[in-house]
């Protein structure tokens, strides 16, 4: 082997050497282990360590994102169905109008799971109800198809468009429509209807309908 060579190999080797100091700078370690400790205090429901990442001057972790999935701690305290932390991590800044990598946003978890106080606790930290997930379905369709009148009631009451579809055309009018014994369902939508009228708002939806 030339020394031609082996200085060629000898310079490959420094340069490899130089990405991995740079990749593993403990700047960019520090993020990560912060975030990732962050999210797991949270789902072992350790209120201490919690307080203390969130009482870091400037520190923005609260909105932090899981790098697999995209889930932020709401996201995580939504699905275990605690109402408690996420009026807890909303009052701290947490926002729930970030969707995680499959397009989920906080407030379509809790309805997918018929989780009312959820829904309430997150519209009122601000929560929009319009959101769509990928297939372009909102709050208000999941709540239809669950047939849950207690969701739909409240949707509605919140200003959910029941006129808005998703990426099949369907709207959540039409899938209460094309439900079998769908009287409590409709009944929703007709008392949302009247509501408007009364109020002099018909066929205007959202906070200020």
């Amino acid at each position: 082997m030339t020394h031609a060579v082996m200085r060629r190999i000898a310079m490959v080797f420094a340069l490899f050497g130089a990405l991995g100091a740079l990749t593993a700078s403990p700047a960019s370690a520090q993020m990560f282990s912060e975030g990732y400790e962050f999210l797991k205090a949270v789902k072992d429901r350790d209120g201490d360590a919690v307080t203390e990442a969130l009482n870091q001057p400037g520190t923005t972790i609260v909105n932090t994102r899981d790098l697999t999935s995209g889930e932020t701690a709401l996201h995580i305290v939504t699905e275990r169905r605690d109402a408690i932390w996420i009026r807890f991590l909303t009052s701290r800044g947490a926002n729930p109008n970030i969707r995680d990598k499959k397009g989920v946003y906080p407030i379509q978890l809790a309805v997918t799971l018929g989780y009312l106080e959820g829904v309430e606790a997150l519209i009122k930290a601000g929560a929009q109800i319009e959101v769509t997930n990928n297939a372009g379905e909102t709050p208000l369709i999941a709540a239809v198809h669950r047939r849950d009148a207690a969701l739909i009631r409240l949707l509605l009451e919140k200003g959910a468009n029941p006129d808005r579809s998703d990426n099949s055309g369907r709207t959540a009018r039409d899938y209460a429509s094309l439900m079998t014994g769908n009287s409590t369902i409709l009944a929703e939508f007709e008392r949302a209807d009247t509501a408007r009228k009364e109020k002099g708002a018909s066929g205007s939806y959202g906070p200020g309908a």
